[in-house]
């Protein structure tokens, strides 16, 4: 029996060990005897739980519990044909086909459980990215980043404290400055509009007592997606009172706000980096693995690692270039894609069957600002080139794209008891989390 590895729990990842779950280690029919299994599948992440990245601004502005919309990965892995390990990858050995684990810690330092290894045949590495500083200095000393949902929740205690300040007049503005005119810079700001104005309702602070600025370095906002958007994007944010700043750069930042290039300073209580993305450092020293600048695991168009045929990697930790010869992008949509074809590729593998190669199609972009509208485009068989959407229709689209990836993970029916729990939690619950 093969032993398959699965590192990160991202999307992709807990999209790949559901569906090898699911072919490896069906449930058991009444009716049917079940076959022994051709693989084992193993998940490893050092969370226990999963949220869906594309989320994370809603969690740091309140609009969203963490802990109603995360997933126990130990409970939807006995559910689902998977196992599941608790851990950090420590380190890589090809030639023995291991990965070491570090060990699990409680929050005093005491060991709870000891390093580990875990022999492989096949290992997928599905780590994610992080934010990407540039190198420009204080950044990552003075800056808040939204790569998990830890650091979406320490915002969100951070945004409360000042809140509290604001309400007791120690403060009398709450200045917030967002670095990056991207999809999450601009959903994060207009979340943060309505965050300001929930808690006004609740308590005694006026709509002008909080200034939030975005700050993008292209020349307009939502560089992924056509000139026309981001304009309309950049209009939409003006009228919720947002100030936009486009083709700025910055220089530094420090504890009291952020340089420009320019000399300007740009007084701010709390700074949010959203202007990149790169993978995590430790993954060039994985046993050689070939990487790249952005230390991004160089891979072939099976998605099999350029290094070692045994290793797979996939999302954003993977520098891939198509069957279409062209460069595969950071995005969750590519690296769900990754995941369909990952799987189709390991289960060729435990049954001697040729490899596909991957085909990256851009199904298109959809931004939301909150309750207020959401822009985009979308791409596909039955649209002919670029279909610009707003307003209603790209607001329903974009909450379309979660319960799609609620379907992946647990099937249709229960993303459909899913979506009317969430509405009925909505219908009883405030607008606006306050603890």
């Amino acid at each position: 029996m093969k032993n398959i590895v699965i590192v990160g729990g991202g999307a992709s990842g807990l999209q790949l060990a559901t569906r090898l779950g699911h072919y490896f280690n069906p449930p058991r029919r009444l009716w049917r005897r079940r076959k022994p299994p051709l693989a084992h599948v193993t998940l490893i992440d050092k969370e226990r739980t999963h949220i869906w990245k594309p989320l994370l601004h809603q969690v740091a502005a309140g609009a969203l519990d963490a802990n109603m919309a995360a997933l126990n990965y130990q409970v939807h892995a006995r559910a689902n044909g998977y196992e599941f390990q608790l851990g950090s990858l420590q380190s890589l050995d090809r030639k023995r086909r291991t990965v070491a684990l570090s060990a699990i810690l409680d929050d005093q330092g005491n060991q709870l459980v000891p390093a580990r290894k875990l022999a492989y045949d096949y290992l997928v590495l599905c780590i994610g990215s992080l934010g990407n500083d540039f190198n420009i200095p204080g950044v990552y000393q003075h800056c808040v980043f939204l790569d998990n949902s830890e650091q979406a929740q320490k915002f969100h205690q951070q945004l409360l404290d000042h809140f509290l300040c604001l309400e007791t007049h120690v403060e009398e503005k709450l200045r917030i400055a967002i670095v990056g005119g991207g999809a999450t810079g601009v959903e994060l700001s207009a979340e943060l509009v309505d965050a300001g104005r929930q808690i006004g309702y609740y308590g005694r602070i006026g709509a002008d007592a909080i200034e939030i600025t975005v700050i993008e370095g292209g020349p307009h906002l939502l560089p992924a997606l056509p000139a026309r958007l981001g304009n309309n994007a950049e209009r939409e944010l003006g009228k919720l009172g947002v100030r936009v700043l486009t083709g700025c750069s910055i220089a530094r930042a420090n504890a009291t706000g952020l340089t420009t290039r320019d000399g300007e300073e740009i007084p701010a209580d709390i700074r949010v980096w959203a202007a990149g993305v790169k993978a995590p450092e430790f993954l060039t020293r994985l046993d050689g693995l070939a990487t790249n600048h952005l230390n991004q695991i160089q891979v072939k168009t099976t998605l099999q690692t350029q290094s070692d045929a045994h290793i797979f990697a996939m999302g954003d930790c993977a520098s891939c270039i198509d069957g279409h010869e062209q460069r595969v992008p950071p995005r969750a949509q590519a690296a769900q894609q990754m995941a369909t074809l990952a799987a189709d590729n390991l289960i060729a593998l435990t049954e001697d069957k040729p490899l596909k190669h991957f085909y990256y199609r851009d199904r298109g972009s959809l931004v939301s600002l909150s309750k207020f509208t959401a822009v985009g485009n979308l791409m596909g068989a039955l649209v002919k080139g670029s279909l610009t959407v707003e307003g209603r229709i790209a607001g329903f689209a974009y909450r379309a794209l979660y319960r799609m990836h609620l379907a992946a993970i647990h099937g249709w029916p229960k993303a459909m008891l899913l979506y009317l729990v969430g509405q009925a939690n909505r219908a009883v619950s405030p607008r606006l989390k306050l603890h």
